[in-house]
């Protein structure tokens, strides 16, 4: 899995003070996007076990005290990002308890295959949807577009 960006302290992608991985890789090249350099798996730079164990540091650093991970990108869910988001999100579940995560996708509950699922299985939120320029709202909190769901799975 490639990433375009890491931010060990974000404000922004979710409630609290969190830890953000932006992730290379989106089929749905929504019109308006506001991340479109992620769009290509190619893109951006490989996630290394040494920025994995950097996140996982993080996520547990008292000076610091992070509510959570939120997953964005990209998708997270691109088939090529899942195997890698899934043993990401069950070492997390792991290693930082009481954390929560948070992931962004363009897919709908409805699209998910079964190894996406999986992944949807361990987070805590979800917000799914493709960003539709026309149903653009910049007073919803968390995501672009009206049409798009934040489901509180946990």
């Amino acid at each position: 899995m490639n990433i375009h960006q890491y931010y060990p302290i974000d404000v922004v992608n979710g409630p609290g003070t969190r830890c953000t991985l932006f992730v290379a890789g989106c089929e749905h090249a929504c019109p308006g996007c506001y991340n479109q350099r992620t769009w290509r798996l190619n893109s951006g730079v490989p996630f290394t076990i040494d920025m994995e164990e950097k996140l996982i540091g993080d996520l547990n650093d008292r000076r610091i005290p992070r509510q959570g991970l939120s997953l964005s990108g990209g998708d997270p869910l691109h088939p090529a990002n899942v195997p890698d988001v899934l043993r990401l999100v069950r070492r997390v579940r792991r290693a930082c308890p009481g954390k929560d995560i948070w992931l962004w996708t363009g897919y709908t509950l409805a699209e998910l295959s079964e190894a996406q699922q999986k992944v949807v299985a361990e987070l805590d939120v979800l917000v799914d949807g493709k960003f539709i320029r026309e149903l653009k709202d910049p007073s919803l909190v968390w995501r672009g577009s009206s049409n798009q769901v934040i489901h509180y799975l946990r």
